[in-house]
This record gives structure tokens, C-alpha cells and sequence, in this order.
């Protein structure tokens, strides 16, 4: 808890991992939206392959999004662990 209160442990990459659960829920929506949306006639079947589209590639490219993100916090954290480990040394 002392990490918590004295920002050494980072609530950013948990936060990023449920905002991307939560787009993949969006993500799958929209794909399940767009495939009944075209097989209803309202749209063309451009709306179904569309829709599979955004089934496979969608959760994909939003999960590159949201690693990027967590890459960065993971190169902070492994910046300060280097940074005590050189410390330690200098004694």
C-alpha cells in the first residue's frame, strides 16, 4: 500500500487492461450490429463482411493500442529497477 500512496506502483496498467476488456465488448457489438444490420436488407452485404471484419481484426488492433500503452508504464518500471540496481552498487 505504501508503493500505492507514494506512486511507485503504477493503477495506470490495471485501468488500460479494463478500458480494453471494455472495448472489446464494444468492439464485438459493433461487429454482431453491423452483420445483422446487413443480413436484415437494410444494408448491403458489404455489412456482414464488414461486421466479420470487425469480429477478427477489431479486438486485434485495439489490443496493440492498449499494449502500447502498457509498454510504456513497463519500460518505467524496469528504467527504476535498473536505477536501484545501479544504486545499490555505488553503495
Amino acid at each position: 500500500m505504501g508503493d500505492f500512496l507514494a506512486f511507485r506502483r503504477m493503477i495506470t496498467p490495471i485501468i488500460i487492461q479494463i478500458v480494453f476488456w471494455i472495448g472489446v465488448i464494444g468492439i464485438v457489438v459493433l461487429g454482431i450490429w453491423a452483420i445483422v444490420d446487413g443480413v436484415s436488407g437494410e444494408s448491403d452485404a458489404g455489412g456482414v463482411i464488414g461486421g466479420v471484419l470487425i469480429l477478427i481484426f477489431g479486438p486485434i488492433i485495439w489490443r496493440v493500442f492498449c499494449e502500447i500503452g502498457i509498454l510504456t508504464f513497463r519500460i518505467i518500471e524496469t528504467l527504476a529497477d535498473v536505477r536501484n540496481i545501479i544504486k545499490e552498487k555505488r553503495g
